[in-house]
């Protein structure tokens, strides 16, 4: 690590099948997906896990903590410390992070990490004027009082709180976002299928092959993701229609190019030297060398062009190029955001103003990036992608030449953005 702490690796993890909302996992929540994918990472385990990290984007009242949920619900030593984070999107590379912080200045040794999202099982609240409303009438104290709460409520206060897929703030959609960074960077509608097409294809691949055998684990009869389509072609993307902008004629993002509402768990081991020690031989494991996070404004520099701004810093502090860089795995939350990103990443003048960098990092390596498909083709359950697509990678690179190295690459709703540089060896 760049402190001079001892070495962080991360060793492959396992998770669920990504299936699509209302499928084979309809009955289980978030939780609920997490316990087998926990319980199969403590089963690989020699020994003692010293903590473990995960989270879920889209929370739900019934706990507060769904670490530790998932960890006594699996049931798993109690005695191993628990806790719950969120980044939105970058949730369990986040996670990653922190527990290697914690991993490389501690006594700690081996942690697991992980996420989960089911976008089928969101719980549907009580707006807050009609919980405030329902709250005083149970605390009434006498029927006087209780009559004189009903009375209080208001037609205009009787509404649920429906989560969506939209940004607090702005109140638009990742879609909508997305659709202006591709008006801004001019990014074809051909282009962001051509990407699209180029995940399914490589997803299928990586299946046919057996890639992704040791990364998946069988749930309900499930054994392996839905989404990627071997039937897909560009003259069948081509005539999907805009999906977030039909009325200026100018949309170009389709379900065909945007990643899938999904349902998924997924998790990580992050280990020190020692930890490592624990885990089986053959799992794959790379050094974890460095990291950065970014933010960006909003309503000014593009939802999800955060990673625009961490991966040049990261690059420059060790002197590289995006040639030095064997593998590149970038987060698809759609086909437009990845060209927005390759894009902007080859322009000098933009890097130079928005990460402060003067490097110059040449072409980007599209042949590189993403050999075994992206969240486009894969799925996306929000906060289990940083799991899954950091176990991706270290599978990937673990195979490479020693001395290879990898970025990977997750741009999160908010402006935010997370960036990992691993090696093997």
């Amino acid at each position: 690590m760049p402190n001079g702490d001892q070495p962080i690796w991360l060793a492959a993890g396992v998770r669920s099948p990504f299936v699509g909302v209302d499928g084979p996992f309809a009955g289980r929540d978030s939780l609920m997906l997490s316990v087998p994918v926990a319980q199969a990472m403590a089963e690989k385990v020699r020994g003692p896990i010293d903590f473990a990290v995960w989270g879920a984007v889209v929370q739900n009242l019934a706990y507060a903590n769904l670490a530790r949920e998932i960890w006594l619900e699996a049931k798993l030593d109690p005695h191993v410390p628990t806790f719950t984070t969120v980044m939105q999107c970058s949730t369990s590379m986040v996670g990653v992070f922190e527990a290697a912080g914690m991993l490389a200045r501690g006594s700690s040794a081996l942690a697991v990490v992980g996420g989960a999202e089911s976008m089928t099982r969101v719980q549907i609240g009580l707006g807050q004027n009609l919980s405030d409303w329902l709250r005083r009438v149970v605390q009434a104290r006498s029927p006087g009082q209780r009559l004189s709460a009903l009375r209080q409520l208001r037609p205009r206060d009787i509404r649920l709180f429906v989560p969506e897929v939209k940004n607090r703030v702005t109140g638009r959609s990742m879609g909508e976002h997305t659709e202006d960074m591709a008006k801004t960077w001019n990014i074809s509608r051909e282009e962001q299928d051509t990407l699209a097409l180029q995940s399914h294809q490589r997803a299928v691949a990586g299946q046919d092959k057996g890639f992704f055998s040791d990364l998946i684990i069988p749930i309900d009869g499930v054994t392996r993701d839905h989404f990627p389509r071997r039937d897909t072609s560009i003259e069948k993307l081509a005539r999907l229609k805009p999906a977030f902008d039909g009325t200026s004629g100018r949309g170009t993002l389709t379900a065909g190019n945007s990643s899938p509402l999904t349902d998924g768990a997924a998790a990580i081991f992050v280990a020190t030297a020692v930890g490592l020690a624990r885990l089986p031989d053959a799992i794959p494991r790379v050094r974890l060398v460095d990291f950065e996070m970014a933010a960006v404004d909003i309503f000014t520099e593009g939802l999800l062009m955060a990673p625009v701004t961490a991966i040049p810093r990261l690059l420059a502090r060790h002197g590289l190029t995006f040639n030095d860089i064997a593998l590149w795995e970038i987060h698809e939350a759609f086909s437009a955001q990845v060209a927005c990103h390759i894009k902007s990443l080859q322009d000098k003048e933009f890097v130079h103003q928005k990460a402060g960098v003067e490097h110059t990092f040449g072409s980007f390596p599209l042949d590189r990036m993403n050999p075994n498909g992206g969240s486009v083709a894969l799925g996306h359950p929000f906060a289990a992608t940083g799991a899954r697509i950091l176990s991706q990678a270290v599978k990937e690179l673990a195979g490479m030449p020693h001395g290879s190295r990898a970025i990977v690459s997750i741009c999160a709703d908010g402006g935010l953005g997370t960036v990992a540089l691993l090696e093997n060896g």
